[in-house]
């Protein structure tokens, strides 16, 4: 049943209305790539997992472009100041928890922030107890403290070394007008000054001390792309003359500029003014441009008084944004307990290069703009020159998400062997459509702030729809068009090779021709017609909103207690009069326990448990591989997951060949190792 369900549905809709929903692949990697290596092969969609119920920290990725990469727990051990912010390690981390312990008899100091007095507070030489949510305010007046005592008052030359060579404090930022006062544009590029340089809008610029003029360093995007051999953090230039980055023009400005920062704070969006010195730089047109750095602009924005003019608090005990005494009101810490605390992370990282950390957890992450209040913390590594040190750095919380042996875990996983492309979705957005819950938001209130955007009152249906034409955003299914069709059609209009099939459907898609499915969410074509559900309780646990679950995708008995008459629309996005239920044609459950999505669902197929069947599974708490054996053979028609999708796939194969005949020939030959898309990987 289930087989020839997915073959009716790739030649009516196409195989990416074929979706699988499964979490963490790393605490069972064999049972995850059951279903997705099987999904892969026919092209169906894949779902993240991480994102959808709230666990990834976003800030790892948007500052690193990691999703969490974290030295492992026994390095712990080896920290001078530890940290722990928001995270139980006792109980949470219970098998490495002694790692802190023992760090606190080799002289370790630590500091615990929680709201509550948590069960790793026993441990701690120092509790902050700030309010829950308010970490970010916290960290603000940290970092504060850090530039005043470490950077003004005094150059700690290892701190200095440090952010110029791994952080983006030299970089030069353009300074905009907007109305009667300036703001932080964007980065200064190579483009900006010269058309010669290859990639040069993917360039950005530093102020070298040595020469005092503008040079590009090595390590930027456009130099990871432009033939990749000076994609490194060596500060020289093309000779091997170093360069070494300016990281403020305080001394040597060309004026001083009042500059505007948003402080969120206040409940309608207020603004900062303070003094920012600035270069003036010709660019490539012939326009005169107000240039600063980093440096510069965190200076003022966190309210460290350099004898600027602007609204910048006198001393710490002055409640102006962000000193210790303006956070003392948000998060209730004593704000002497601030600044020493601060001040003893940021020597002890000096005297030992680097070995203070910070351990993270769900506390700090759970909460709405939580990559600024990850930020914020991160901050405090940074400034330290602690990150990347054995000792130092951010260490994350609980964490089964890191797949040590990625390489091969991905071939298998997602066929890599077979030579195809996986489907990959990011969940929020899948289900965000697929539940109709963009059907039930409330109003923006549109109001003129300070600091609003073209994005400001976006509905976010049609800010997914705009990220997905862009490319910003993968979202599949990609056309309300069966993608299969979509190259059928191409192939008849004389494309004969892939090139011609892309350039033929790009024209039909400026022509209109083709319709983006994500902007038709309630064509009945869209809808994800098999869906998968393995290794998880989706509509009753790593779903959010399960009664959107029940009502639309499966058309169960629901309690939403709510209807769309006054819900806030889309306007790009085309939404039906009446909201489509029950859009899952077939909904399988794979599970050893009778859960609330088994309940839900059409089919519900016996696993193996753990003890059942032999599989990996790693983290990024430590560099072990565990391995799963079998106490004893699945009972009764349990089967662990990979060899059910393996009784399926035989199914499938065995009807493809009949009802899906143009597959027979990618089915039978898997990708041969001289010919892999990469060639630098061949085995």
């Amino acid at each position: 049943m289930i087989a020839s369900s997915i073959i009716y549905t790739i030649k009516k809709y196409g195989p990416d209305r074929v979706v699988g929903f499964s979490p963490i692949p790393a605490m069972s990697m064999v049972s995850y790539a059951g279903g997705t290596r099987f999904l892969s092969l026919i092209g169906g969609t894949i779902l993240s997992f991480y994102d959808w119920y709230a666990d990834l920290p976003p800030a790892s990725p948007q500052v690193w472009g990691d999703q969490t990469d974290v030295p492992e727990n026994a390095d712990w051990y080896n920290t001078k100041y530890f940290i722990i912010w928001g995270t139980n390690l006792p109980q949470t981390r219970t098998p490495d928890a002694h790692f802190m312990v023992e760090a606190r008899y080799n002289g370790t100091k630590v500091v615990g922030v929680s709201p509550d007095y948590a069960e790793y507070e026993k441990f701690a030489d120092m509790w902050l107890p700030a309010r829950a949510g308010t970490d970010g305010a916290l960290a603000m007046a940290m970092t504060h403290v850090i530039l005043k005592e470490f950077y003004v008052n005094q150059q700690t030359p290892y701190f200095i070394n440090y952010v110029k060579k791994f952080t983006d404090l030299p970089f030069l930022v353009i300074l905009r007008e907007h109305g009667d006062e300036y703001r932080t544009d964007r980065f200064l590029r190579a483009s900006d000054l010269n058309g010669t340089e290859k990639l040069g809008e993917w360039k950005t610029v530093v102020w070298d001390e040595q020469t005092n003029q503008m040079e590009i360093p090595n390590g930027t995007q456009g130099h990871r792309w432009d033939n990749g051999s000076k994609w490194n953090l060596e500060l020289q230039k093309e000779g091997g003359s170093i360069i070494d980055p300016k990281l403020s023009f305080i001394d040597d400005s060309d004026e001083v500029t009042q500059v505007s920062f948003p402080y969120f704070a206040e409940e309608e969006g207020g603004t900062v003014q303070r003094g920012v010195p600035i270069k003036y730089v010709t660019d490539i047109k012939g326009n005169k441009l107000k240039v600063t750095t980093v440096y510069d602009l965190m200076m003022a924005h966190v309210g460290v008084d350099r004898h600027l003019p602007g609204d910048y608090p006198t001393d710490y005990n002055d409640p102006k944004p962000y000193t210790p005494a303006w956070q003392e009101s948000i998060t209730g810490v004593n704000k002497n307990h601030v600044i020493k605390i601060a001040k003893e992370f940021a020597d002890n990282a000096a005297r030992t290069k680097g070995k203070s950390m910070i351990a993270m957890g769900g506390g700090t992450n759970h909460w709405y703009h939580s990559d600024q209040i990850y930020r914020s913390i991160l901050n405090l590594i940074l400034l330290t020159g602690s990150q990347g040190v054995n000792g130092g750095g951010w260490a994350h919380y609980v964490g089964q998400e890191k797949v040590r042996p990625i390489e091969g875990f991905s071939v298998v996983a997602f066929a890599n062997d077979w030579g195809a492309t996986p489907r990959h979705q990011n969940g929020t957005s899948f289900f965000y459509f697929a539940t109709e819950q963009f059907r039930y938001e409330e109003q923006v209130e549109e109001k003129e702030t300070n600091w609003g955007s073209k994005y400001s009152y976006m509905h976010p249906a049609d800010m997914n729809a705009l990220s997905a034409r862009l490319g910003w955003l993968p979202s599949f299914p990609q056309f309300s068009q069966n993608s299969i069709d979509i190259v059928k059609e191409s192939r008849e209009q004389g494309a004969s090779s892939n090139k011609e099939v892309i350039d033929h459907v790009v024209q039909r898609i400026k022509s209109g021709d083709l319709e983006w499915a994500i902007e038709n969410p309630n064509d009945p074509r869209n809808f994800p017609r098999v869906f998968f559900n393995w290794r998880s309780n989706l509509l009753g646990d790593s779903g959010k909103g399960h009664e959107y679950f029940a009502k639309h995708l499966i058309g169960g008995e629901n309690q939403i207690l709510t209807d769309t008459k006054n819900s806030w629309q889309p306007e790009t996005v085309n939404v039906s009069e009446e909201a489509p239920e029950g859009k899952t044609d077939l909904f399988v459950a794979i599970d050893f326990r009778m859960t609330s999505s088994g309940l839900f669902s059409d089919i519900v197929l016996p696993a193996a448990t753990w003890y059942e069947k032999f599989d990996i599974s790693t983290t990024d708490m430590h560099p072990f591989i565990h391995p799963f054996n079998a106490a004893i053979s699945p009972p009764w028609q349990a089967k662990s997951d990979w060899n059910t999708f393996q009784e399926i796939a035989k199914e499938f194969s065995n009807l493809a060949k009949e009802h899906l005949p143009e597959t027979e020939e990618l089915m039978m030959k898997p990708l041969a190792h001289d010919s892999h898309p990469n060639p630098t990987n061949k085995h």
